[in-house]
């Protein structure tokens, strides 16, 4: 029986790139999800990258992850996660600023909500970070999905210099770090 987990860390591109090369990972899809589509005008609109990308829509670029409890565990999706990108700085990565780049992991049941607060608790104690850890925790209301151009947009585009730039050495961090975990 699959579980799905969403994550918003920074843009999809990244976080796509990251969680698709995880064994026990099924699928990725990147998308939208912790706004309203009531911001959006137009009585209920889906939510687009331009709309998004405006920033005041309170959607975040997120990843829905489709993956196998028995291959590889929730609270290792989140290390994964907490670990590939900023979680201490609010509304941005790197140069990508705006509510929707937040860091942001929406729960789809209780057991998940209380496990990443737990892990979310875990670390803040354990000093790892520099700083406190930014990271929204909330529930998925609704999950769009984005537009195809940028579904597995790294694994067709590495040669597009935002991909060597900024996932590129996400994907190194990963080999070295979490190697026991890659396909």
């Amino acid at each position: 029986m699959t579980q799905t987990a969403v994550f918003g860390g920074g843009g999809f591109w990244c976080t796509e790139a990251i969680f698709q090369r995880i064994r026990g990972v099924l699928s990725v899809t990147s998308g939208y999800a912790g706004g309203s589509t009531s911001s959006l005008g137009l009585g209920g609109a889906k939510p687009t990258y331009e709309r998004v990308g405006m920033g005041n829509t309170g959607f975040a670029e997120v990843v829905k992850v489709e993956f196998d409890p028995h291959i590889i565990k929730y609270e290792e999706l989140l290390d994964i996660f907490w670990h590939l990108h900023d979680p201490m700085t609010k509304d941005q990565q790197g140069a990508d600023v705006g509510t929707q780049y937040r860091s942001i992991i929406l729960y789809t049941n209780e057991e998940q909500r209380i496990v990443a607060q737990e892990k979310k608790k875990e670390l803040l104690n354990s000093g790892e970070f520099a700083k406190p850890i930014l990271t929204e925790i909330i529930p998925l209301d609704q999950f769009y999905t984005a537009e195809e151009y940028h579904q597995n947009f790294y694994n067709e585009n590495k040669t597009y210099p935002y991909c060597q730039l900024v996932i590129d050495p996400k994907i190194k961090k990963l080999l070295s770090k979490y190697s026991q975990y890659v396909k």
